[in-house]
């Protein structure tokens, strides 16, 4: 006969332990239940049970600190918190100390007997294998996600499990999801948060100037190395580097990353000296990587190295029910700027913000919310204030037939023409360039490959355009 297993219930909520000690209670699984934190812990020693459940809110010490204790106790311990409003840090906290899951209390009645199964068949692969090891929880500043649906929840579970270790992570998911916001929140609750932190777009940086950028160069190494150069992984020793856009970097500097990886060394561009670094990557693609390995454009060896763990961002039309609370954060934020306070959203323009399927995902929710405060002249949002999505302009408008109106081009081209003879130090054609060239970087978050087919341009073209323009602004300076 298989040994019967046992479950503790900690909660503050009498109605809600008889509910789930009927729910849970069998032949096989006995349920013990406790009100208090200090008699939930007082059991836990005695009875040594398989599985707890405990609530965020207990007394006379919390629920985390409860985890924290039994963890102490018993490091092999499996307890799954519950709570009615969990929070971006509660819920990262808890699953960096060593919690099984977290669970919001109103997701419970629908799955708790499926959780608890999951849980305790983990229980006994835990006792055969000694799987799990306790975690040290060490206060430190928080970046903060803001998120309530399940697919965040899941984001927030991954960045606490793997915070603690110094794996390669790979975040994926679409443009202005949030890919760089988790990649400082792994390094905020990691060993290294004491250390640098820094960010690098792979696709924002020329080709030839990206292994400089990265390892450094010596000087003289190329035409304009006046002097010595310290890289970024010099300056990021025993931090994370975070490497966005990995997708578009070039072979030659995708060597290179592979040696750091597998020796933790390299060697400044044009130098013989052997460098050592600690250095823990974490990078990011919205490409689909497995295919550019199939092409030939991304090395697998590399690609096998970096997919150690994985965290895939749900795009925000996927996780609607996070809109509210993305905006009012946002509105906040606007607010706290701008030293007044915050604009409502009126029931209509959230149901309208809601519905949207928001392509530029956060980011474009930031944007929307950004220019709405700018125009509104009121202190509540309606849905004629928000302006969603990026409307077609009139001069790209096409009619029923399929053809162009070209009559607001044409009066669009004469205000420019206007405004060149009004201003004689205007010089148009470079100043439409340059405004066209960094716009669509602006846009497409300074992706070069995106911008310039945006543009209807090659690549190398865009370049020359940012490195002509960069240079202007340097002039006029």
């Amino acid at each position: 006969m298989a040994k019967q297993q046992t479950i503790l219930l900690v909660d503050r909520d009498t109605d809600f332990l008889e509910w789930a000690q009927h729910q849970l209670q069998s032949n096989q699984t006995r349920v013990l239940i406790e009100t208090s934190s200090d008699a939930g812990y007082k059991t836990f020693c005695l009875e040594d049970p398989e599985l707890v459940f405990a609530e965020m809110n207990l007394h006379p010490f919390t629920g985390m600190e409860l985890l924290a204790r039994i963890r102490k106790h018993s490091p092999n311990a499996l307890v799954i918190l519950t709570s009615a409003f969990g929070t971006t840090q509660s819920v990262i906290e808890a699953m960096k100390m060593g919690a099984f899951d977290f669970v919001r209390k109103e997701q419970l009645p629908f799955n708790l007997k499926v959780v608890a199964d999951a849980a305790l068949q983990a229980a006994a692969e835990v006792k055969a294998a000694n799987a799990f090891k306790p975690q040290l929880t060490v206060e430190q500043h928080r970046d903060e996600i803001v998120g309530r649906s399940e697919a965040m929840q899941q984001v927030f579970k991954m960045i606490g499990r793997v915070a603690g270790s110094d794996a390669a992570v790979m975040i994926t998911g679409e443009s202005g999801s949030g890919k760089e916001l988790v990649a400082c929140a792994i390094h905020s609750y990691s060993a290294r948060s004491n250390k640098s932190f820094l960010a690098i777009n792979c696709a924002a940086i020329p080709d030839n100037l990206l292994e400089s950028e990265l390892f450094g160069h010596e000087k003289g190494a190329f035409t304009g190395a006046h002097s010595q150069r310290v890289g970024r992984f010099e300056q990021c020793n025993k931090g994370t580097l975070f490497l966005d856009e990995i997708g578009e970097m070039p072979l030659q500097v995708q060597s290179k990353i592979l040696r750091v990886l597998q020796e933790g060394e390299f060697s400044r561009v044009g130098g013989n000296e052997t460098l050592k670094t600690d250095v823990r990557i974490v990078c990011a693609t919205n490409k689909n990587l497995e295919e550019e390995v199939s092409k030939r454009t991304f090395r697998e060896d590399l690609f096998y190295r970096l997919n150690v763990v994985r965290i895939q961002i749900p795009p925000l039309r996927k996780r609607a029910e996070d809109v509210k609370l993305l905006a009012e954060y946002f509105l906040q934020k606007i607010a706290n700027h701008k030293h007044a306070p915050p604009l409502k959203l009126s029931e209509e323009a959230l149901r309208v913000m809601e519905a949207y399927p928001w392509p530029g995902n956060v980011r474009e929710l930031e944007n929307t919310l950004q220019r709405a405060a700018v125009m509104s002249t009121a202190d509540i949002l309606l849905p004629k204030d928000i302006p969603l999505g990026a409307e077609e302009p009139e001069i790209l408008r096409k009619s029923e037939q399929g053809d162009i109106n070209l009559m607001p081009l044409e009066r669009a081209i004469e205000v420019l023409f206007q405004a060149a003879s009004q201003d004689t130090a205007l010089p148009l054609l470079p100043w439409i360039e340059r405004e066209f060239t960094l716009r669509a970087m602006q846009k497409t978050g300074d992706n070069q490959v995106r911008a310039a087919k945006l543009l209807g341009i090659t690549r190398a073209t865009l370049r020359k355009r940012l490195d002509r323009n960069s240079g202007s602004e340097e002039d006029e300076e």
